[in-house]
C-alpha cells in the first residue's frame, strides 16, 4: 500500500492513525509525522526523507477494508484456516494464509494463537491405504440446541474420512453403519482401531483389559469378516481421530447454520453431498508407499454380516417372540413347522428383522414384526 491511500482512508475517516500505520508498516508516531511533512512538501518531503519506500506489494487499502468486512458479515467467529479455505473457494481469494492471518489479526478479528507446548511423539501412520482404519464419535451441539453423535471412520494412513454422519447415539447400529459404507466405497481393510466402549467390547473392569473371548456384535462380525480389532487404551492413542475432531468441532457448526441446516438428515445429506468431499480434498494426506491394502468384499450379504445376530427357539405357535414382538414364520412346502427349532434372528441397522434356519432365509419383516411379503417371494 502507498502513502497516499493510506492518507485518504485516513482523511476519509476509514482509518485511524493507528490504523494506517499498521497498514504501511510503521507506527501511529511516525505515520503522523509523514502527514506533516506530506501536507507540507507533497510526495518529495516523503522521498527527501526515503519514506517513500513504501513495498509495492502492499494490499490496496479497498482490499484489505473488503476483507475485514467479509469476514465479520458472514465468517466471524471461524478460525483463520477454515475462513481461507472458503475466501478462496467460495469468493476466488487468491491471497496466501500468511496475509489473511495477518490482516485479520491487526483489526483485532481474530486472536492470535498462544504458543504450543512441546510436541509429543506421534505414532508412525501405516504404510498403506486399508492397514488400518479408526473408528470414533463425537458428541457436540452441531446445531443449535441439537446435542448429536458425529461418527466418523477414517483411513490411518492418509486420514481420508471413508464415513461420516450424525446419528442421535452412537452405538452397535452406527459402528456397522460406518463399516458398511467403508466397505462398500473401498473394499474390505485389515484392521479396525477403536475405543472400548461397550459396544465395541465387554471389559470385565474399568480400567482392564478387554474380553476378547467374549465379543460384542461389532466383534462378532469383524472376527466373521477377518478383521482384526485394536483397542485404544487413552484418548492420546486415538489422536488421528481426536484431532479430526477438533476441526470438526471447529468448522461444521458454522458450516451448518451457513447453510440454513437445522435438523438431522440435511446434516447427513451436507455431510454426504458437501463437507466431507471437501475436508479429505484439505486434510487427505499421501500414503507412506504406493499401494493399497484394501480388498474387494467376496461372500455373503454383507448386511447379513453388518447386524446384530440373536439365537432363539421358535414356540409351539411357530412363531419366535423377540423384543417384544411375535415373529410368524410362514408355511413351506419344504417343512410344517419350526416348533422347538433354534433359529437365527437378524436385526438390520434399519431396524428391519430377518429369520434364518441355518443358511437358510425364512422370513423378512418390518420394524414392527410384520412379514414382508413382497421380499419373502424375491428370496423364494
Amino acid at each position: 500500500m502507498r502513502f497516499q491511500e493510506a492518507y485518504a482512508g485516513w482523511q476519509e475517516k476509514r482509518l485511524t492513525q493507528e490504523d494506517a500505520g499498521q497498514l504501511l508498516g510503521v507506527s501511529e508516531r511516525t505515520f503522523r509525522r509523514q502527514i506533516g511533512r506530506f501536507e507540507a512538501d507533497g510526495m518529495q518531503g516523503l522521498v527527501d526523507l526515503r519514506m517513500a519506500q513504501v513495498s509495492s506489494r502492499r494490499a490496496p487499502v479497498d482490499e484489505v477494508l473488503g476483507l475485514q468486512r467479509l469476514y465479520g458479515s458472514g465468517y466471524s467467529g471461524w478460525n483463520v484456516k477454515h475462513f481461507h479455505t472458503w475466501y478462496g473457494r467460495e469468493h476466488e481469494g487468491t491471497r496466501s494464509y500468511s496475509w489473511v492471518k495477518n490482516v485479520l489479526q491487526e483489526a483485532k478479528l481474530v486472536v492470535r494463537s498462544k504458543a504450543r507446548g512441546k510436541h509429543r511423539k506421534k505414532r508412525e501412520r501405516k504404510p498403506l491405504p486399508g492397514m488400518m482404519m479408526h473408528q470414533d464419535a463425537s458428541t457436540h451441539e452441531w446445531v443449535p440446541e441439537q446435542i448429536w453423535d458425529l461418527v466418523v471412520t477414517l483411513d490411518d494412513a492418509t486420514s481420508e474420512h471413508t464415513s461420516m454422519f450424525f446419528c442421535t447415539e452412537e452405538g452397535t447400529d452406527s459402528s456397522f453403519h460406518g463399516i458398511g459404507q467403508t466397505i462398500a466405497r473401498h473394499g474390505m481393510f485389515c484392521s479396525l482401531y477403536t475405543d472400548r466402549g461397550s459396544h465395541y467390547f465387554h471389559t470385565p473392569k474399568s480400567g482392564d483389559k478387554v474380553d476378547k473371548s467374549n465379543p460384542t456384535q461389532v466383534g462378532r462380525a469383524l472376527k466373521q469378516l477377518g478383521i482384526e480389532h485394536i483397542a485404544a487404551y487413552s484418548p492420546e492413542a486415538r489422536g488421528r481421530s481426536e484431532r479430526a475432531f477438533d476441526t470438526h468441532q471447529g468448522r461444521l457448526p458454522k458450516e451448518l447454520a451457513r447453510a440454513g441446516i437445522t435438523d438431522m438428515h440435511q446434516a447427513n445429506r451436507y455431510l454426504e453431498q458437501v463437507y466431507m468431499r471437501n475436508h479429505n480434498a484439505e486434510f487427505e494426506l499421501p500414503a507412506p508407499e504406493a499401494g493399497s491394502a484394501f480388498v474387494p468384499y467376496i461372500g455373503m450379504g454383507l448386511p447379513d454380516v453388518l447386524c446384530s445376530q440373536f439365537e432363539r427357539t421358535v414356540d409351539n405357535d411357530n412363531c419366535v417372540s423377540f423384543e417384544g414382538r411375535k415373529l410368524q414364520i410362514p408355511s413351506s412346502s419344504s417343512r410344517a413347522h419350526y416348533v422347538k427349532t433354534c433359529v437365527r434372528v437378524h436385526r438390520y441397522v434399519d431396524g428391519t428383522m430377518a429369520l434364518f434356519h441355518g443358511p437358510r432365509r425364512l422370513a423378512v419383516y418390518d420394524t414392527q414384526g410384520k412379514p414382508i411379503v413382497q421380499e419373502m417371494k424375491q428370496a423364494a
